[in-house]
Formats: C-alpha cells, sequence, structure tokens
C-alpha cells in the first residue's frame, strides 16, 4: 500500500475533537494541577495547545542542528 502525502490545512483552519486513550488519570491530575491550574487558570485546552506548539518547536529546533552537524561534518 503506497504511502500517500497530505499537506494539512494552516493553523487556524481546522478543529479537531481529541481523545486521548490509555492516559492514567493520575498523570492527566498531576498535568493540571502543576500546570494547567497555575499557568494557564484551568484552561486545559490552551496548555494542550501549548504543549503541542512547544513540542514541535522544540523538534525544529533539534532538526535544524542535526542538519547543520551533519552539513559541517561533510564538509
Amino acid at each position: 500500500m503506497k504511502k500517500k502525502n497530505q499537506v494539512l490545512a494552516t493553523e487556524g483552519d481546522i478543529l479537531v475533537d481529541l481523545t486521548f486513550h490509555c492516559v492514567p488519570a493520575s498523570l492527566l491530575t498531576e498535568f493540571a494541577e502543576k500546570i494547567v491550574r497555575p499557568y494557564y487558570s484551568g484552561n486545559l485546552n490552551v496548555a494542550i495547545q501549548d504543549l503541542l506548539h512547544k513540542a514541535l518547536a522544540e523538534q525544529e529546533f533539534v532538526l535544524s542542528h542535526i542538519t547543520h552537524i551533519r552539513n559541517s561534518a561533510e564538509v
């Protein structure tokens, strides 16, 4: 089966309902108590969006540095 690449709509174009499976209630409770309540005024939706944005930004940063290191090693 061939893998199809799809271009997703840009930020803000689509909204998706998200369901988590097999996530321990204790982990969600700890996240809510230590992160959501003090830093996001209890808004779990905004906290998760911010977490996703930060994870993507970190991934881009890491990949750019790996590419830079690989290109430097090849020279």
